[in-house]
């Protein structure tokens, strides 16, 4: 849906110390005991503290409802449908997956707020430790990588929101007084222009992943900036930039070892593959007995993403059983290709409970996967709390923007080299299936159908991984698909899918309660 607010408010709070009242007066006047900022950043360490609280929000999937990024780039898709305990359930979700949403969507508001608690962290870091004094602690090289670490994670912040919403308010300052909360909406361009500058000031200041010690790993690193910067500028169909910037992470992994595909594709999403050589960039989480019921933001540093996605069936986990993969995502894959029996979770006996219209699939990854010799799934030691990490970006996943880009600039000779590396460790050794580009689905050797090719290994590679949606609106196909989508449903599921309307529906309204907040005085 198109932007049409010209100021919305920023829900952007700091720290308990920098509290905002309507009395001006008093927020001009000294507070005693209070820290000044300057007095704060002293040390190497609350450098680094401060730039650890801001990969926090990333990790938030919960405050007065779950709002977890797959619920937007799998459930609006031809990917998944909502799932859980009736369609009433995450009726938000519902909304979205459907075509209704509405601007006072809850999930939305939530996922809008989390983002700008990121950035406001971000511009705090950016604004004080680049004064702050070397020493035999804080030296510059690690200042440096502090500051590309918040470029990095405010262009990450943004992103999420520029892809869900379009234009939003940028604000790439710290909040200091009541007469800056109210910003107005910038425009796509001004928030893409403001990721590429950032990620390109973060590319020259973050170390390679194989710098870092082991306790740091799971900090941005060059190859994620690199990553960005191919996915970006996809985004913004500038192929001869992806290709470039895609060439770099691939020449980090073919010269320099710094990057690989995992042997067992399953792999990726066990404990024992977190943080490993295909990973480029993932979401940090950790075991954690606490509940966060009524808390909100940040309560917990567990994932809520395994019991929302397990299977419902005690015997398999008891969870809540959403983001169930459709018919249509089972159907894409090509025959004997192990990946689905990765991806997805067929249950033809199951009980009620477990069927949401008619769908009976469970996603697998991340949620049900082996934790070792012996065990079927994940145990918890919290009932609603997992510790597994989710990937946001790995190195299959850029094999296949740098082959997205190749095709596009008729660098044919790279893209099919890509596409085939991807391909390769998915047959596993097995000749017999997942033959290299022509020989498949009906592909001729063209232009057409190499992109065509790569669409599909995209959606099969990284199914029920939050990437679909926003494939499709980045190849501007997104009505074209989910209108097929819809006629190959079951009637009991079209019966609640709207119309999908072109250059509405590709994005969502901004939320309301923000936008009202932002007209008040």
């Amino acid at each position: 849906m198109k932007n049409t607010y010209k100021k919305i408010f920023l829900a952007i709070y700091f720290s308990s110390a920098l509290t905002l009242s309507s009395c001006e007066k008093w927020l001009l006047s000294p507070s005693p005991g209070v820290t000044k900022l300057e007095d704060f950043f002293t040390s190497a360490e609350t450098a680094v503290q401060s730039i650890n609280a801001a990969y926090m929000p990333l990790a938030w999937e919960y405050n007065s409802t779950f709002f977890s990024e797959w619920f937007i780039g799998d459930v609006v898709s031809d990917d998944a449908l909502k799932g859980g305990q009736g369609i009433t359930d995450m009726a938000a979700a519902y909304d979205m997956e459907n075509f209704k949403t509405q601007a006072n969507n809850e999930l939305l508001l939530n996922f809008y707020r989390a983002q700008y608690q990121g950035i406001a962290r971000c511009n705090l870091v950016l604004d004080q430790v680049p004064k702050m004094g070397t020493d035999e602690t804080l030296i510059q090289k690690l200042k440096d990588r502090i500051a590309g670490e918040a470029k990095f994670l405010r262009a990450l912040y943004y992103y999420r929101l520029v892809r869900v919403f379009g234009g939003v308010p940028k604000v790439d300052f710290v909040i200091e007084s009541a007469n800056q909360w109210i910003q107005p909406v910038a425009t796509t361009d001004a928030i893409y222009g403001l990721i590429i500058e950032d990620l390109k000031d973060a590319e020259g200041k973050l170390w390679k992943k194989s710098e870092y010690d082991d306790k740091d790993l799971g900090r941005a690193t060059k190859g994620a900036a690199q990553a960005m910067l191919l996915k970006v500028y996809l985004t913004r169909h500038d192929y001869p930039q992806a290709e470039i910037w895609g060439k770099k992470i691939v020449d980090q992994a073919e010269n320099e070892g710094e990057y690989n595909l995992v042997n067992n594709y399953a792999d990726n999403f066990t404990l024992l593959g977190e943080n490993g050589s295909e990973s480029i960039f993932e979401i940090q989480y950790m075991d954690d007995p606490m509940s966060d019921y009524g808390q909100g933001f940040g309560f917990t540093r567990g994932t809520f993403t395994v019991m929302l996605t397990r299977s419902r069936m005690s015997t398999l986990g008891g969870g809540w059983g959403f983001n169930k993969p459709t018919q249509n995502l089972y159907n894409e894959y090509e025959a004997g290709d192990p990946r689905r029996e990765v991806t997805i979770l067929d249950q033809p006996g199951a009980t009620a409970n477990e069927i949401y219209l008619g769908n009976t699939y469970i996603s697998k990854k991340y949620a049900m996967m082996e934790d070792g010799p012996g065990n079927t799934i994940l145990t918890l030691s919290h009932a609603t709390r997992g510790p597994i990490n989710i990937k946001t970006i790995r190195y299959a996943d850029v094999l296949l923007m740098y082959a997205e880009a190749c095709v596009e600039n008729n660098n044919t000779t790279q893209a099919k080299w890509a596409l085939e590396e991807v391909r390769s460790r998915a047959r596993g050794g097995n000749n017999a299936i997942l033959p290299a580009f022509p020989n498949y689905l009906g592909y001729i050797d063209t232009k057409g159908d190499l992109r065509k090719a790569i669409r599909h290994e995209r959606r099969v590679e990284l199914a029920m991984e939050g990437h679909r949606w926003f494939d499709l609106t980045r190849w501007g196909v997104a009505k074209e698909v989910m209108d097929a989508y819809k006629a190959s449903e079951t009637e009991e599921v079209r019966a609640h899918i709207a119309n999908f309307i072109g250059g509405k529906h590709e994005t969502f309204p901004l939320p309301e309660e923000e936008v009202k907040l932002g007209e008040l005085n």
